[in-house]
C-alpha cells in the first residue's frame, strides 16, 4: 500500500503539472561553457567588489580603534593596519578565483587591505605585497589573518622586521606596532543596512556601508557599536532579561499555589519585556558616545545626521515606530546636537569626554551571545 501510495501521488503530480501553463517562446540556447564562463566574470568580479569594500572598514575600524583605546580598557592590542590572507584561509568556494581577483598565490599571505596612514603603510607596505616572515618567523598559511592578530597581540609594540615580496624581490621592512582597541570587526554580504554586536565581534552589513555616504557616516556606525561593547550594553540587557525571568516566575507559581495553571505565560512575556528594557535608551546612549569616538578619530561631523534620513527612505516604518531602537527623527537631531556639543568643547579647547553621569562602566563585558543593534 505504502508503495502504490508513492506511486499515486508521483502520477498525481505528474497529471497537474501536465495542466500547467508554459512559456511559449523560443529561448535562445546557453551552452554550459558559455554559463560557466559568465559565471567566473561575475564571481571574480563580486570578489573584487567585497575586498574593496572590507578596505574601506578596515580604514575606518582602525582610526576608531586607535582614537579609543582608554574606553576599551583591558581589551586591546598592538596592530599595525594590515588584513592579508590566502586562498587556503578563504571559504572554499572563492578560492579557484582568488588569484585572478586579488592576485594571491597559494604558497605565501598577500596583503589585501592596507590602512591609511596605518603602522604597515608607513613602512611602505602595499595591496599586492607577499608577507614571508615577521622577525624570521614564516606565517601561516591557513587562518593567516587570525595568525597575524595573535602574534602582534603577545609581541606587543616592540618594531618588527618584516620581510615582503614584491615583484620577485624580497625586502626587509620595519613596522612599529600601535595600540587599539582590539575587538574585530568583520565585514559580511547581506543586503540589509544594519550593524551589531555581542561583544566578541562588531558586525558589519554591506548593506549598512553601501547606505553610509561618507566615511564619517560609516564611523558612526562603528562607533555605535564599539559604545555598546564599551558601556556594558551587552550584560545589562542580559540582567534585565533575567530579572523579568525571576519575577515572571515569581508570578507563575503565585498562580500556581492558587490552583491556576497560566502555562508559562508570565515568565514568557515578562522575559521579552525585561530584554527590551531601557532598548531604546542604550541605543541613544551608544548614538552620543559614539559620536565622541568618532570625533576623537579626527572625522568631521558635519552630515553625519543624514545618515538616518538616508535609513528612513530604507526603513519607513522607523520614522515612528520606536519598539527596540530611537525613531530616525530622534536619531537625526540627536546626532546633530551632539555635533553642535562636540564643537562647542572644540572651540572652548575642553577635552571630548561624554557627559557620563549616570554610567559608570570601567571595561566592556564578557561575551554574552546577545546582539547589540
Amino acid at each position: 500500500m505504502l508503495r502504490w501510495g508513492r506511486w499515486s501521488l508521483v502520477v498525481a503530480s505528474a497529471l497537474v503539472g501536465a495542466q500547467c501553463a508554459m512559456p511559449i517562446s523560443r529561448l535562445p540556447q546557453l551552452p554550459e561553457n558559455e554559463i560557466d564562463a559568465e559565471r567566473r566574470i561575475q564571481q571574480v568580479a563580486q570578489m573584487r567588489e567585497y575586498y574593496g569594500q572590507l578596505h574601506r572598514v578596515d580604514n575606518v575600524a582602525f582610526r576608531i580603534r586607535t582614537a579609543n583605546i582608554a574606553d576599551c580598557g583591558e581589551h586591546v592590542a598592538a596592530q599595525i593596519g594590515l588584513y592579508a590572507t590566502t586562498p587556503q584561509s578563504l571559504p572554499r568556494r572563492y578560492r579557484s578565483y582568488a588569484r585572478e581577483a586579488l592576485g594571491m598565490t597559494w604558497s605565501r599571505p598577500t596583503v589585501i587591505s592596507v590602512s591609511d596612514g596605518s603602522p604597515a603603510a608607513q613602512a611602505g607596505i602595499v595591496k599586492g605585497d607577499e608577507i614571508i616572515s615577521l622577525n624570521g618567523e614564516l606565517i601561516a598559511v591557513t587562518g593567516t589573518a587570525r595568525w597575524l592578530r595573535k602574534w602582534f597581540a603577545r609581541n606587543g609594540t616592540k618594531p618588527v622586521e618584516a620581510v615582503i615580496r614584491r615583484a620577485d624581490e624580497d625586502q626587509t621592512v620595519t613596522v612599529t606596532p600601535v595600540m587599539g582597541c582590539s575587538i574585530p570587526i568583520n565585514y559580511v554580504t547581506a543586503e540589509e543596512a544594519n550593524a551589531a554586536t555581542d561583544g566578541e565581534q562588531i558586525i558589519i552589513q554591506s548593506g549598512m556601508v553601501e547606505l553610509a555616504k561618507t566615511d564619517a557616516q560609516l564611523a558612526s556606525i562603528i562607533g555605535h557599536e564599539l559604545a555598546h561593547a564599551n558601556l556594558g550594553h551587552i550584560e545589562k540587557q542580559q540582567i534585565n532579561t533575567l530579572i523579568g525571568f525571576a519575577g515572571g516566575v515569581a508570578i507563575d507559581g503565585g498562580f500556581a499555589l492558587g490552583g491556576i495553571s497560566t502555562g508559562g505565560a508570565f515568565r514568557r512575556e515578562l522575559t521579552k519585556a525585561g530584554g527590551r528594557a531601557y532598548s531604546v535608551a542604550f541605543e541613544r546612549e551608544a548614538d552620543y558616545v559614539g559620536a565622541y569616538y568618532i570625533a576623537r578619530a579626527g572625522y568631521d561631523l558635519t552630515g553625519v545626521e543624514d545618515l538616518w534620513r538616508l535609513m528612513a527612505m530604507k526603513n519607513p516604518s522607523g520614522i515612528q515606530l520606536a519598539r527596540t531602537h530611537p525613531t530616525s527623527p530622534v536619531r537625526f537631531l540627536q546626532m546633530r546636537k551632539v555635533a553642535a556639543e562636540i564643537a562647542d568643547k572644540k572651540a572652548r579647547g575642553e577635552p571630548l569626554t561624554p557627559d557620563l553621569r549616570f554610567v559608570q562602566t570601567e571595561q566592556p563585558p564578557s561575551p554574552s551571545g546577545e546582539l547589540m543593534r
